[in-house]
């Protein structure tokens, strides 16, 4: 069973875990850093206060056994705002992101400013994957839920809904059951790790 295939290969990580950026107005953040079997690679960063996912990426191996750059699946894929003058985007282009909640898997698309009946957001299970349209043709993306493709659990078209508020597009996929526990036992475990308070977390594979 896929599920249980991706829970074994969880469990059977290595993770290294740090904490970071605590202040006297917060708690900071828990950075896990996962080394798999297969040589790939997972970062993910919580909130130490919520337990909340903040980001999460993946670094694969290839097939000459080096290492491709880090991939963003969750979380803002700059969130320190630095980029090259010659692949910046317009900041009015509309900015699609994820952020999950505890109970919702969650995207955004910013700096998109229909009024609410533009959209339409559907789930085709067919091809796995969940699509935005806006009936004025200005915006359209299609994306899937890793999440649920790791598993192999099914995309329902209940579970998915969406609003708009502060020129913002939120798309929310309630989690199944089967997430849930997966996540809660996770967090659990990440809670046992000794991390430490400095230090970096990304490390190369030997």
């Amino acid at each position: 069973m896929a599920f249980q295939h991706w829970t074994d290969t969880l469990k059977k990580a290595k993770k290294t875990a740090l904490i970071s950026d605590a202040s006297a107005l917060s708690l900071g953040k828990r950075k896990v850093h996962y080394l798999f079997e297969d040589g790939n690679e997972m970062a993910e960063e919580y909130d130490l206060k919520t337990d909340e996912l903040l980001l999460r990426k993946w670094r694969h191996k290839t097939t000459f056994g080096g290492q491709e750059e880090w991939t963003w699946e969750v979380g803002e894929t700059n969130p320190t705002g630095l980029t090259s003058d010659l692949i910046k985007e317009s900041s009015s282009n509309p900015l699609f992101m994820r952020k999950d909640t505890k109970t919702s898997f969650q995207w955004r698309v910013r700096n998109i400013s229909y009024p609410i009946e533009v959209y339409s957001v559907s789930a085709e299970p067919t091809e796995r994957c969940c699509v935005i349209r806006t009936s004025n043709k200005k915006y359209y993306k299609k994306f899937s839920i890793p999440d649920l493709d790791r598993c192999q659990l099914p995309l329902e078209s209940a579970a998915l809904s969406f609003t708009h508020a502060n020129n913002t597009l939120i798309i929310s996929y309630k989690k199944p059951k089967e997430i849930l526990t997966l996540e809660q036992e996770l967090l659990g475990e990440l809670k046992k790790l000794k991390g430490t308070s400095e230090g970096d977390i990304d490390c190369k594979t030997q």
